[in-house]
């Protein structure tokens, strides 16, 4: 059943080709859960066969990635701004709360956004604090191809080194979530650490 089922998935994404990896890679980074373990990684193995360009695979992942994450960005800036503004405080989110939010997305964005781009679950939504907060496109973008380009490298990586063992693709895919979590957990240690540190020398 399970090598059915990539069969099934291989032969898909070698049918949709560089745009459908751009497609469902933005669909994937918006609010539509397509786990990104299932396109990537299939785009890699296409590549050693010769049948894709591993580059541009990536390229196109992480392209469609910023531009789903833009869509999450701009609803969230354009309509659920407004929204809170007008009705949080019937939920317990004031003016007030909301403005601490902002501020900490001012001052923390850049990692938050990059960290967020190689989290399971957290990549999907990061992008809406960032547009509610209205963050820096300069950065948002940056930090966006920036999280979501080492991500598609990894998965199409995976499948590239994997080969014809088709049945360790998810395996692997799987491995690579612990180790990015593990890398973030680390990166935000070491951020907080280095914050901490200012804050005490420049009181």
């Amino acid at each position: 059943m399970l090598h059915a089922a990539i069969n099934w998935l291989l032969a898909t994404i070698l049918k949709l080709g560089y745009p459908g990896i751009f497609l469902l890679m933005a669909m994937e980074s918006s609010v539509i859960p397509i786990p990104s373990e299932l396109v990537m990684p299939p785009a890699g193995y296409w590549a050693v066969e010769g049948k894709m360009n591993l580059w541009l695979a990536i390229l196109c992942g992480t392209a469609g990635s910023l531009v789903g994450a833009y869509a999450n960005y701009y609803a969230a800036h354009y309509l659920g701004r407004p929204l809170i503004l007008k009705y949080g405080k019937y939920v317990g989110i004031t003016e007030e709360k909301f403005a601490k939010v902002e501020t900490f997305f001012h001052k923390h964005g850049e990692i938050s956004t990059f960290i967020g781009r190689l989290l399971p679950v957290v990549r999907h939504l990061i992008s809406l604090p960032a547009g509610l907060a209205g963050m820096n496109h300069g950065k948002f973008a940056t930090y966006t191809l920036l999280g979501a380009g080492i991500w598609c490298t990894v998965l199409a990586y995976i499948g590239y080194i994997i080969g014809e063992n088709q049945e360790l693709i998810m395996e692997y895919s799987h491995q690579a979530v612990i180790g990015v979590i593990v890398f973030s957990a680390g990166l935000i240690a070491v951020y907080v650490w280095r914050h901490k540190r200012k804050s005490a020398t420049n009181p």
